[in-house]
């Protein structure tokens, strides 16, 4: 078992899609049953003892920027550096731009700054944890199979042995949840500096060096108003609520 100590957010795009929710803040500070999703993610690296946490900026960036300023003055020993682009530099490149801090040699986690998710009985970040490989493995990703998801496409097929396959065509069985471990090494031979990760996935998936468990929780996709006033009822009806509203 690896015991990664510094994590990656994407938080940098514009969240064009969950318009008008987006109109006023980043896609990561939208409310779900009154904390937002970044606060939540940030929940989750906490409780796995991640100290050290990366996040990408552009889009509303200052206002992002006093979100994490406001997330470590309530959540003390947790370090939030923002990482500004004055461009998108995208999947790939937001995570290259800040290498720097990922320098210790152990792998890192890397989530979407819209992901939300709830766990079974492990943590999503301590089942990646345990069954990392360095020997085999420069990817560790969590896949969302379709049948127990409302919405979401079908980025990847699971092969014997944890491996993947990218399905080009969106037909596969599982959703990519945008969650993983990574080395620091797969970034470093870019010469881009504005590109997405996807190449260098396929790069991996080539050399058998990518591999994914299924998520045994929920997953909940939210690109969409729609999708995200279904996701905040059920939050609610949980009774995980905050106190504000979306």
């Amino acid at each position: 078992m690896v015991k990664p100590n510094k994590a990656f957010i994407l938080a940098a795009g514009f969240g064009t899609r969950l318009r008008p929710y987006t109109d006023h803040c980043p896609k990561p500070m939208v409310k779900v049953a009154g904390r937002s999703l970044i606060w939540r993610t940030l929940d989750k690296l906490h409780d796995a003892g991640i100290e050290d946490v990366v996040v990408n900026t552009h889009y509303m960036a200052d206002l992002l920027a006093q979100h994490m300023n406001d997330y470590m003055r309530e959540r003390q020993g947790m370090r939030v550096h923002v990482s500004y682009e004055e461009e998108i530099l995208d999947t790939g490149g937001g995570v290259k731009n800040a290498l720097q801090h990922f320098d210790d040699g152990l792998p890192f986690y890397v989530i979407a700054g819209d992901a939300l998710w709830e766990d079974g009985a492990l943590s999503a970040l301590e089942v990646l944890a345990q069954q990392w490989n360095d020997e085999k493995m420069d990817i560790l990703t969590l896949m969302q199979p379709l049948s127990r998801m409302v919405g979401g496409v079908g980025d990847f097929d699971l092969q014997e042995g944890g491996h993947v396959c990218r399905s080009k065509d969106k037909s596969g069985a599982y959703m990519w949840t945008n969650i993983r471990l990574n080395t620091q090494e797969i970034y470093r031979g870019a010469e881009e500096d504005v590109f997405s990760v996807l190449p260098i996935m396929d790069a991996c998936e080539e050399k058998g060096r990518f591999y994914a468990l299924e998520h045994v929780g929920d997953w909940h996709h939210i690109s969409t108003p729609q999708d995200l006033e279904r996701v905040d009822a059920h939050f609610r009806g949980m009774g995980d609520e905050n106190g504000a509203d979306i």
